[in-house]
């Protein structure tokens, strides 16, 4: 067909043009929609908006569709005859039909969109309730809401109009703390999905493990390598200065201990599935880590991880020596190394998203377009775009609109 034969589209009806809401709901069942549409069709109605939900096997269908021609002032049916004939269907298969008489297309969506995800573990009535309700204290409107999971977590996503981002993220997040659910507050739009590089700590937040403190148990010197790394964790030491003071504690090691604290290493609940996923739906996925190469290189090959980084232990004549080699992997060395991966995934820095727990990964989270803190401490819970604090790592998925459904598709396509 040539440009000269496509017909133009149907515009969109200005607010005093007729149009019919027609609401369907009942037991859902194969072929209620084309058997809607069929009825519909009879009386040379155009479609204006469409919208279905099934929760429990029960459907509501909302059709806009223009008032029948003969009531636009053509020859044709009239409203009352597609009334009549539309009940008249629904009662053959034990629905409900309503029929709304207005003018024109549904109201504009206010400025300022933004897509409120809320996960619980249980997600209750109250919690919701008080979500709902410190949207609409912010001037956002509810436009649309639908469940993204059930399991690990219960997942809802609300898709809000009307109000800045950083405005509604400001309200929910102590809202959220005092209910005890993660809130996560994105700008809607294109970018969401286009976020195709994800980068993440490796302690506490891919592995449930600080592998400094697996290596200093074989040492002897657990106790003071772990006051050292809370300590470092909270911001209030120097994260090069504390990576060489607890390295040294390791000085005279043997090196074979490396393959056993590979075998102890232990994937925080959902690491297989964010990352089997994200790299099914053709993401590219990273890790920088303040521990070291002889643990995350392994994880690397394990994973099918596309980047990998860390500080390398120092092994001479079978020994560790207490020493590290090459540049310290620190605050700022996991920003230079989310960068230089955006740079080599031929990825835009805004289309990236960074997952940590500790203070020296807030440069990484600020750098990236989406900062997400995990079971994070409360420095970093409050300077990270958005917290999650439940155990499961793959509810990060859920952040970037991918539902459970979208999770065991991607599961049913892993060779």
């Amino acid at each position: 067909m040539s440009a000269s034969q496509i017909p133009p589209a149907t515009a969109v009806p200005g607010d005093d043009v007729p149009t019919l809401l027609v609401k369907i709901f009942g037991k859902d069942r194969p072929g209620i929609t084309a058997g809607l549409f069929d009825t519909l069709a009879a009386y040379s109605v155009d479609v204006v908006d469409i919208e279905q939900v099934v929760t429990r096997g029960r459907i509501v269908l909302c059709v806009l569709v223009t008032a029948p021609a003969a009531d636009r002032g053509a020859i044709g049916s009239s409203e009352g005859d597609l009334r009549a004939t539309v009940h008249s269907w629904a009662d053959s298969l034990h629905l409900q039909a309503e029929i709304i008489s207005g003018r024109g297309d549904n109201r504009p969506r206010g400025s300022g969109r933004s897509h409120v995800t809320v996960l619980g573990h249980p997600l209750t009535a109250e919690s919701t309730a008080a979500i709902a309700a410190a949207i609409t204290s912010t001037g956002g409107n509810i436009d649309r809401i639908f469940r993204l999971a059930k399991y690990p977590v219960t997942a809802v996503e609300f898709a809000v109009s009307g109000v800045a981002t950083e405005v509604l993220r400001s309200r929910l997040a102590p809202e959220a703390a005092e209910l005890g659910v993660d809130v996560a507050v994105v700008a809607a739009g294109l970018q969401r999905r286009a976020q195709r590089l994800v980068v993440m700590d490796v302690d506490s937040t891919l592995i449930q493990d600080e592998v400094i403190e697996l290596f200093a148990a074989h040492a002897g010197c657990e106790a003071e390598v772990a006051e050292v790394t809370a300590a470092a964790m909270r911001g209030e030491l120097d994260f090069e200065q504390s990576l060489h003071a607890r390295v040294a504690l390791l000085r005279g090691l043997d090196a074979s201990v490396v393959e056993t604290v590979r075998k102890e290493v232990r994937l925080t609940p959902g690491a297989r599935t964010l990352v089997r996923t994200l790299k099914r739906l053709g993401y590219q996925v990273g890790v920088v880590s303040g521990g070291f190469t002889q643990v995350t290189d392994a994880l690397q090959e394990e994973l099918g991880l596309d980047f990998a980084a860390a500080n390398t232990l120092e092994i001479v004549d079978g020994k560790l020596t207490g020493r590290v080699t090459g540049d310290i992997v620190d605050r700022a060395g996991k920003a230079r190394l989310l960068r230089s991966f955006a740079e080599q995934a031929g990825v835009p820095l805004d289309q990236t998203v960074a997952i940590g727990d500790g203070a020296n990964d807030l440069d990484m989270l600020n750098a990236a377009g989406l900062g997400v803190a995990f079971n994070a401490k409360p420095v970093v819970r409050e300077a990270a775009h958005t917290a999650v604090n439940v155990p499961f790592l793959d509810t990060v998925l859920y952040l970037l609109g991918i539902t459970r459904e979208e999770v065991e598709a991607a599961d049913t396509h892993i060779g």
